[in-house]
Order: C-alpha cells, then sequence, then structure tokens
C-alpha cells in the first residue's frame, strides 16, 4: 500500500482545499492548523504535507510562524512548499524544523537552485514539486503557464539530483475523481531513480488502491487532501474526526517525547 501523507493547506492561517487550483473555489475546513496537524497525527499519520497558498501565490510570509508551530507540534516529518524561492528561504524553514522542502515555481523559473540546494542540504531534504494541466508546468500557484513539458522537466530534475518529485495534475485536485493514473505511468516509465509521490484527486480507498498498483512507475506515496476532510474513508468512523473540537489532542501527542529524545 502506498504511504498516505495527509495534506494541510494555508491560507489567511486556516487550513483549506481549492478545486482545481482555483483560489475562487475555496473551502475552508478547520480554522486552527495545529490543532488540525495534531489530530493527523492522533490518526496515525506519518508524514504531513504543508502548502502555503498565500506565498505560493503572493510571496506573503505570514504564515511561517504557523508552519514553526506545527512542526513543533508533532513528532513526524513535515514537508513544506509554496513560496519558497531562494536558497536562504530553504535553510530558513530546515532551521524552523521542517523536514523537507517542496521547491516548484522556483525549480522551475532557476533550476540552478534545486542543484545547489541538494549540494548544500542532501537529496533526502529537497523535494520538486511538479504542477501539470495537460502536461504543461504551472507555476506562481498554479496561475501562470510554464511551457515546459512535465516529463521533460523531471528528467531535468532527476539529473540535478532530485530524489523525489510531488506530482499534480490540477484539473484533478480537490475533485475527487481519482488520480491520473496514466500521467504517473507515462512519467515514472522514464525516471531511474526519482521516487513519486502522488496528488490529486484521490475520492476513496479504492484510489489508494488503484495507485499501489503503480510500485513499478516509482509511485510509493500519495497527498490526500480532501477526501481525509470528508472522511471519505471507513476508517475514519472509528477516529476521533467526528469530534474534533472536543478532543485534547495534547494528550496523544508524542512530540514532548521526541523534544526530550532528540535522537528518534
Amino acid at each position: 500500500m502506498v504511504l498516505v501523507i495527509p495534506a494541510i493547506d494555508l491560507r489567511g492561517g486556516q487550513c483549506v482545499r481549492l478545486l482545481q487550483g482555483s483560489y475562487e473555489r475555496e473551502t475552508v475546513y478547520f480554522d486552527d492548523p495545529v490543532q488540525m496537524a495534531k489530530l493527523w497525527r492522533v490518526q496515525n499519520a506519518k508524514v504531513l504535507h504543508v502548502v502555503d497558498l498565500d506565498a505560493a501565490r503572493s510571496g506573503d510570509d505570514d504564515n511561517r510562524d504557523t508552519i514553526g508551530a506545527i512542526c513543533r507540534a508533532i513528532d513526524i516529518p513535515v514537508q513544506v512548499g509554496g513560496g519558497i524561492r531562494t536558497i536562504d528561504q530553504v535553510a530558513g524553514m530546515l532551521e524552523s524544523g521542517v523536514y523537507r522542502v517542496v521547491l516548484g515555481t522556483a525549480a522551475v523559473r532557476e533550476p540552478d537552485l534545486v542543484s545547489e540546494a541538494v549540494a548544500r542540504f542532501g537529496s533526502q531534504k529537497i523535494v520538486v514539486g511538479i504542477d501539470a494541466r495537460d502536461g504543461e508546468v504551472r507555476v506562481e500557484g498554479w496561475t501562470e503557464g510554464s511551457g515546459l513539458d512535465a516529463v521533460d522537466f523531471a528528467l531535468d530534475m532527476e539529473r540535478r539530483g532530485c530524489c523525489r518529485i510531488v506530482y499534480t495534475d490540477i484539473s484533478r485536485d480537490g475533485t475527487l475523481e481519482g488520480p491520473n493514473l496514466d500521467a504517473y505511468r507515462a512519467l515514472g516509465s522514464r525516471l531511474s531513480r526519482v521516487r513519486l509521490t502522488a496528488s490529486g484527486g484521490v475520492g476513496s480507498y479504492r484510489d489508494l488502491l488503484a495507485l499501489s498498483t503503480l510500485k513499478e512507475y516509482r509511485v510509493d506515496s500519495v497527498i490526500v487532501g480532501r477526501a481525509l476532510y470528508e472522511n471519505r474513508f471507513p476508517c475514519q468512523q472509528f477516529w476521533c474526526w467526528n469530534r474534533k473540537e472536543a478532543v485534547d489532542l495534547d494528550a496523544f501527542s508524542t512530540a514532548s517525547l521526541a523534544a526530550r529524545n532528540p535522537a528518534q
């Protein structure tokens, strides 16, 4: 089975989801992102994916303190993307407790930044995010086309030392209509070293099973947002999602244990 990675998309200090990348089609799911992160941890998340939508679109860094608070509140790796454009911003994110940094627009505009970041911080700390519509890489919070073919761009990132790509099919994102399996097959069949994290379209456990058949195409994980927030998986009925406002999530957090034992 692929590793399921819950997503927290930040906009205006809240957890939101966009439909097909449109900022005008937004749903607010939770007011407190830190509590949301704790809830995903209680539900046994192994990794958390955070996107700063404000920074991705306008460069606004108002969510940076919130991201740091999320990293301190939970004891699992947090990967963050959105608006990270310079090597100093990458370093700042890692210093704040972020485990991996996702480079999207910056990787397109300045591909040498990926090479520099991998050389300085290691390939395990740098992820390239490819957001595509009809096979074209999109940038600036999905609002602009780049003219780059997604597969060609992925191959260039692999040559530069990248070992993981998060590939999002924008047309499927937030729709619950199922992932674009053909896109992952087309991309994975061309790569030789990079691992793929799928993103966009998951609506049920059947989609997870379908993605699990793509191991030979280098897909080993999937980012899930709306389907988790809308309680689409039967196992969620046994978790505390339906009482999230009432549950004392601090009682379940193991972040304090991790702080006492940094070697974990």
